[in-house]
């Protein structure tokens, strides 16, 4: 059998539904009672200690605290504002007190290889220590060390040495000169040096006279001339030799004395290090480099351009030498208590990690071990570091390097420039320090779970989530919770006292902001700061305690200072700019509403929804998602549409409509699916040609079954339409219909719970899509009976009706195509 809905009138088979009925005042808004809490003022009760709703949260910080294994950091996630870093930080320095002091880190010479700096542990505060007093040390040498250089007994071993030397020099002369007088030649001195020459009587030969000579005589006195000058070239070589010896005793004899000068000072350095074998090392390497450079200490030497850059200049480079014996103390805990819990604020790669700074001198950069610069691992090391997880992660090669760090557990000091190869500037390879932290990071939940998929290293070195909660049950145990929360801001900050009924409007505020009347938020920065706020318009009251009308006013100036664009909106409706209609009944059109989130300020706008509907393919249009103005949670609520109404009407014959759908005068972004039962019921308006009450407005999520489902925003998207209501003119037939699983969510506006107790405004919480057209329409929606049909007359009926019509138009349109002959 073909079912021809509408083909002929039926009688009724099914049954009537009832009708929804509106929702009363009572439902709308969830009252604290002040007569509940049991105190007049906030004066009266002690401070929270406790977190307040964050037990799972607070159990995780404890258990990353406690275990003491490599990858067990933390991550406290959720939303801003909900006070994460605050409560870990608490927790962090009351665990930090409990623990021991870590060692302090320094930097030191390496004497051997200056380009690769030492790092020296030691226990607190002795890095302090080792720096003063290794400073002493080098200022008592450089006023010992002259003097001592100067004293006589010095100087006399010193030219005892030299004139040694000297008389060496004058023996071998004389013993060359010897043995050339004993062949007759005589040994001169001339401006170019010694030469030999033949003399006769004491008097030097002339040549004329040579060469009147015996062959024989001449061919002696050649050799014997050649034989001398090769005898004195090698006494003359052996000089620098000789030479050498000497600089080398005297090298020997300063370093003696200078070890009797320093050695009772460094004796008893060493001794008060004697339990740091390091430090020691050290010393003994401090020594043998003063005794190897005396004359830095006895007569430093003056830079060559020390007369062109002028004193200053000099004075610096005059103590560049000495900053080879100074001591990096990079970490310090002198006055420590505890561990330390550091936050960084700015948690660049180098304010990570640290790097080694650079001076100028002379136009070339320059550095040493002395410029290194500690990083917040460095200052955490041993302790707790916080950082803000976004903040990493928008600095160059900071989240590497903490995980390099982390997985290493070792602190190595690069700078980008290097590690990257981009600088050809000579620096240093410190020595890594080895670590011990455990890393806090603080950051939405949508970060935390984008590492943990894509990042395959964060599970590894993160492994503790601490999931901070949005909510707490709205109970009277959590509400007085909620007012020893209040007394200790109150006290902390040096406000008034907050009296009974202040605490119950802030209760129930903190309800709306939970957007649930069972809830109440645990926004700690909101919080704070309408604290702050009804304080303040405390004050200007001149009461001794806040009151209900000071946090009133708290809340109604915060939409004041934001509702600009509310205010335009509402007025371009007034005016007819923005279409909207509060009276009469249209086909096909809806008043949809949604919620425009301007920071931290949410309110509500109605927006006119339109379908049309004509022959064609079974397809329903979203013309904001063709044209790129829907986002895709939009998207999917629309093509549920289609899902319902081929899966309810007509299921027999293929859906051959073509329906178009759009937000009229919308020239932003769509996004969510909160308006798709709006649509559905413009959709079914038009099929149905069954006009719509546009007296109405309508939110709520549509499934394939046709039920309604929740929605956000709910408050706001009631009061925006009630607000637009106001300003055409209340009737008295107009309201909204919400989804039912919404109504525990209502923390209405004081002056719509009162339009609703006047019989001015009405809410109706529907659960199915029937329901909602139903009051839409006036019209019943109809249910199929024991034979399948629905009621004639009905909602439905005449939907299932244009559906076949449009089926069968369809067919006889695609037989009445010519065949195609094939040729």
């Amino acid at each position: 059998m073909r079912l021809r809905s509408g083909d002929e009138p039926k009688p009724h088979r099914g049954r009537k539904m009832g009708s929804v009925k509106p929702l009363p005042a009572e439902a709308l808004y969830k009252r604290c009672d002040p007569a509940e809490l049991t105190f007049e003022t906030t004066a009266e009760l002690e401070d929270l200690k406790e977190v307040l709703g964050q037990a799972r949260a607070v159990e995780a910080v404890r258990f990353g605290m406690g275990i003491q294994r490599q990858g067990y950091n933390l991550f406290a996630l959720g939303p801003t504002g909900l006070g994460k870093h605050s409560t870990v930080r608490a927790f962090l320095e009351q665990q930090a007190t409990q623990e021991k002091v870590p060692a302090d880190w320094c930097y030191i010479n390496n004497f051997a290889d200056p380009q690769k700096p030492l790092a020296l542990s030691l226990p607190p505060g002795k890095g302090a220590d080792l720096r003063d007093d290794v400073a002493k040390l080098v200022e008592e040498l450089r006023s010992a060390l002259p003097s001592v250089f100067e004293s006589e007994d010095y100087r006399t071993r010193k030219q005892s040495i030299e004139e040694e030397i000297k008389e060496r020099h004058e023996k071998a002369f004389d013993e060359v000169r010897r043995e050339a007088q004993a062949k007759g030649i005589g040994m001169l001195r001339t401006p170019t040096g010694l030469v030999f020459a033949p003399v006769r009587n004491g008097e030097v030969i002339s040549p004329e006279e040579f060469a009147q000579l015996p062959q024989d005589d001449r061919r002696r006195v050649e050799s014997d001339l050649a034989m001398l000058q090769q005898r004195m070239q090698s006494v003359m070589r052996s000089f620098p030799q000789w030479e050498k010896e000497g600089r080398d005793r005297v090298k020997a004899l300063s370093r003696q004395v200078a070890a009797l000068a320093i050695g009772h000072l460094m004796d008893e350095l060493r001794g008060k290090y004697a339990e740091l074998p390091e430090v020691v090392a050290y010393l003994n390497a401090l020594q043998q480099d003063v005794s190897g450079n005396v004359d830095e200490f006895v007569a430093p030497p003056e830079p060559p351009l020390a007369a062109l850059v002028g004193g200053a200049q000099r004075g610096a480079a005059g103590q560049a030498f000495f900053r080879r014996y100074q001591i990096n103390l990079l970490v310090g805990h002198l006055d420590g208590q505890g561990a330390p819990v550091v936050y960084e604020d700015n948690p660049s790669y180098q304010n990570l990690v640290g790097q080694a700074e650079y001076s100028a001198q002379l136009g070339t950069l320059v550095t040493d071990f002395s410029l290194i610069k500690a990083g917040a691992l460095h200052r955490a090391n041993g302790g707790y570091l916080i950082l803000d997880a976004h903040k990493v992660l928008m600095q160059p090669y900071a989240w590497e390097g903490l995980k390099r760090a982390l997985r290493t557990s070792e602190i190595r000091i690069e700078s980008l420039g290097q590690m990257l190869s981009l600088m050809s500037t000579v620096s240093l390879e410190p020595q890594p320090v080895s670590l011990k932290v455990k890393v806090v990071l603080v950051g939405e939940r949508m970060l935390y779970y984008l590492l943990a998929h894509l990042d395959p290293d964060f599970s590894a070195l993160f492994k503790v989530a601490a999931d901070f909660e949005e909510f707490v049950d709205r109970d009277q145990a959590n509400s007085l919770l909620y007012a020893r929360r209040i007394a200790t801001f109150a006290r902390e900050e040096g406000m008034v006292p907050f009296d009974r009924s202040a605490v119950a409007r802030i209760v129930e505020h903190m309800a709306r902001v939970a957007q649930d009347t069972e809830k109440l938020s645990t926004h700690r920065r909101m919080l704070t700061d309408l604290l702050h706020e009804s304080d303040y318009f405390a004050r200007q009251a001149g009461r001794t305690a806040t009151q209900a009308e000071d946090v009133q006013q708290a809340i109604d100036a915060q939409v004041r200072r934001a509702d600009r664009v509310r205010e335009r909106l509402q007025e371009q409706i007034q005016r007819g700019t923005l279409l909207i209609d509060t009276q009469g009944e249209q086909i096909g059109q809806v008043n949809g509403l949604s919620v425009l989130d301007l920071g931290p300020f949410s309110f509500g706008h109605p927006s006119r929804i339109t379908a049309r509907v004509r022959l064609g393919k079974g397809e329903v249009i979203d013309i904001e998602r063709e044209v790129e103005l829907g986002g895709p949670i939009h998207s999917k609520g629309v093509l549920i549409l289609s899902g319902f109404l081929g899966a309810r009407y007509a299921p027999d014959r293929p859906l051959s409509l073509s329906a178009s759908l759009v937000f009229e005068q919308s020239y932003g972004g769509v996004e969510g699916d909160s308006a798709s039962s709006a649509e559905l019921y413009a959709l079914l308006s038009a099929l149905a040609r069954a006009p719509i009450r546009q007296c109405f407005g309508v939110t709520g999520s549509v499934n394939q079954n046709g039920q309604v489902q929740a929605i956000g925003g709910v408050n706001e998207k009631i009061e925006g339409f009630f607000d637009v209501c106001r300003l055409k003119g209340l009737t008295g037939e107009q309201g909204v219909l919400i989804p039912a699983s919404n109504v525990r969510h209502l923390m209405l506006r004081r002056d719509v719970v009162q339009a609703v107790t006047d019989g001015q405004f009405h809410i109706y919480p529907v659960e199915t899509i029937d329901q909602g057209i139903e009051i839409l329409t006036g019209i019943p929606a109809g249910e199929r009976d024991a034979l399948g049909f629905f009621p004639e007359g009905s909602i439905n009926q005449r939907v299932e009706s244009r559906l076949v019509e449009l089926a069968e138009k369809r067919a006889a349109a695609s037989e009445a195509k010519p065949a195609q002959v094939e040729v």
